[in-house]
Formats: C-alpha cells, structure tokens, sequence
C-alpha cells in the first residue's frame, strides 16, 4: 500500500490543496485547517451548508501572517492576518473549539459567497479545526466498492482525506484501530470511523449537490456506531505519534 493523494487546506470547508508531502505531528499536517468559519450562534458552518465556498481557494503563509482567498486566478481578498475578539464554537455538539476572529475583509467576501453571515475564526487550540482526531485516512479499494455500488465512479476529494492510499480490500483501513502505521518519516495509531454528512453528497469543485453518498453507503454499509453515534461512516481518524514528513508514493505499512 502507497500514499495516492494528500489534502490540506488553511480553511475548513474551503478548496483543497493537493502537496507532493506534508509534515504531521501531534496537531495534524502542518497548515492545515488552522480556520474555520462560524455562524452567529457560534456553530461551526460545514460544507453541506456552504457548497459555494468550494471555489474558493484559501493560502497562508505562516512566515509573514498574510492570507490569501482566490478563485481561479481572481484574488477575492488578501491582507494580514488580525486577530480580534475570543470565541468559542460548537463543533457538532462534539467539542466546543476555542478562536479568534479573524478581522479584516475575509469574513464579509465569504458570507456574501455562501449567502448567509459568517465569521472566519483561527484556532486557538492543538486540535485546530480538527473535529475528533487531526488526521484521516482513506483507502482507494473503499472508494472502489463505493463506485460499484453507484454505477459509475467516485471522487475520492468529495471526503476530504488528509491520506489517500492504494491496494488492499475494501475498507481495510477499518481493521486499524489502536494499530500502529509507517507512513514515510511518521509513525500514526489508526483511530475510529469517520462518519459522513451531507457534505459529501457535493461535487468538490461545483459544490453542487450531485450524489446522493449517503445512500449509496447506507445501501451496502448501512448503518454504523461512531463516536457520534449511528451514521454513514468511510475513513477512518488517526493520530500521530513519532513526528515526520509523509510524500504521495510512501509505504503505508501497519503493525498490529
């Protein structure tokens, strides 16, 4: 088994990043989903409710603190990262997650995008905009057995993983709870199940709602525990306990 794909990106929810390699320690991938975006309550705004945030494309540079949004080759908004007032966010009822508004011109641009108010807010916590665990991992033959059970394929960046990896059966990445993987420099513990929502019934670059996912993994899966409790589960959360750089190609080797 091999890495096939890595996705990241400074904003939950927003477009995806696809690097050759990424570095992983305790709080995830470096860089990765340091925002997120709130709504007034504050709740944490999930893509399933935000398809056209999707175009969007957010880049940080951490050396400088200067963020960037595009579409395309459009600059929606570019300027210095301020922080501004503390807030906490429901996270799903799972976590509150504590934050920092982020002042400045990004929350008016992606609440005129997604149609309703939204604050873009900076993690303040190790977990970042992590849910449960700050990695994820997925495997090509899952995505396989779902394409069968759709008629046609896919796409494996409708999920959102962090690791994407070849060979092996159909879900195989479901046996590795409390097992120790090599990944390239890194060393992670597989954790639970993944359980998915509306979000990834979405086209990951339209945003449209273009699959009925859940269906089609409740139609073979059906319904599954997790730590939210039953639902439509695919991937599997990991964490990361030796520290190290992973590249698409490494060997994905686990150790009951």
């Amino acid at each position: 088994m091999r890495v096939t794909r890595l996705s990241t990106t400074p904003v939950k929810g927003l477009a995806l990043h696809h690097p050759i390699s990424i570095r992983v320690d305790e709080t995830g991938a470096v860089g990765d989903r340091l925002f997120y975006l709130a709504d007034e309550r504050p709740s944490l705004v999930s893509i399933a409710k935000g398809g056209a945030l999707l175009g969007a494309r957010a880049e940080y540079d951490a050396a400088t603190g200067r963020l960037a949004l595009r579409e395309g080759d459009n600059v929606l908004a570019e300027d210095e990262v301020r922080l501004g007032a503390e807030v906490d966010t429901d996270f799903f009822t799972f976590r509150i997650a504590p934050g920092r508004v982020v002042e400045g011109p990004f929350s008016e641009i992606l609440s005129e995008r997604a149609g309703r108010t939204l604050q873009l807010v900076k993690a303040t916590d190790t977990l970042r905009a992590h849910d449960v665990e700050p990695l994820t991992l997925l495997g090509e033959g899952s995505i396989d057995r779902l394409s069968e059970v759709a008629g046609a394929p896919v796409d494996s960046r409708r999920f959102r993983m962090l690791i994407e990896f070849d060979g092996g059966p159909p879900h195989v990445e479901d046996t590795w709870e409390g097992s120790r993987i090599q990944i390239g420099d890194a060393t992670l513990v597989g954790g639970g199940p993944v359980q998915r929502c509306a979000g990834t019934t979405r086209h990951p670059d339209s945003g449209k709602v273009d699959l009925k996912t859940l269906a089609l993994i409740g139609e073979y899966r059906g319904r599954q525990d997790s730590v939210f409790g039953l639902g439509f589960n695919f991937g599997v959360y990991a964490r990361c306990i030796v520290p190290g750089e992973i590249r698409v190609g490494d060997d994905v080797v686990v150790a009951d």
